[in-house]
């Protein structure tokens, strides 16, 4: 999976991945002989994931742009959060485009090789892309907003940030939801998964 293309990642990402690196380097190697049939299948698949995940995050470090923030052109790019609008429900979704398997906990991470990030590369807000999902169908996607990830505010800190509401009616919570919302999530959901692939 060795690669030379450039992978911009944050700073709290390449320090989780050095981490872990350090963490799977140190546990107690095995031998596997190359006629390893006497030995436990699921020790073998262990070590081979091991090794497959150790080479992984090698070839992610070695390649890592870390923390530079891209310019803030608003062009859809490595480094960039994007705040985009499914076209065919109307829902919107901020993510950053960057490195998969380096995500970080505050935000979605899709890689520029998944769908929808190879078809947003490159957009200025207000452009239309569409993208295709394993079904076969194509869905269009508008980029809204592309701020460089270092002037990005997570939810939790926007969430924080909002004055208390002041009217006195109490929210009333509903569980009930229609079959045509509960399709709309189920779709929504299939539809996002098929996207950071």
């Amino acid at each position: 999976m060795t690669s030379t293309e450039r992978r911009w990642m944050t700073r709290q990402a390449h320090t989780r991945l050095q981490n872990e690196l350090a963490a799977l380097r140190s546990r107690p190697s095995i031998e596997v002989p190359d006629d390893f049939m006497d030995y436990d299948d699921n020790l073998v698949a262990k070590y081979s994931a091991r090794q497959a995940r150790i080479r992984q995050i090698q070839d992610l470090l070695s390649n890592a742009v870390v923390g530079e923030d891209p310019p803030n052109d608003g062009i859809a790019e490595p480094g960039m959060v994007l705040t985009v609008r499914y076209d065919d429900t109307g829902e919107i979704e901020t993510f950053l485009l960057g490195v998969r398997g380096a995500e970080d906990a505050d935000i979605d991470v899709y890689s520029m090789q998944s769908p929808l990030g190879s078809a947003i590369a490159g957009a200025r807000p207000g452009e239309q892309r569409t993208y295709s999902i394993p079904s076969g169908a194509n869905l269009p996607v508008t980029l809204l907003k592309a701020v460089p990830y270092g002037m990005h505010t997570p939810k939790s800190a926007r969430a924080q940030a909002l004055p208390p509401r002041r009217d006195s009616a109490p929210r009333r919570a509903t569980s009930k939801r229609t079959d045509s919302e509960r399709t709309t999530k189920a779709t929504t959901a299939a539809r996002r998964a098929a996207a950071a692939t």
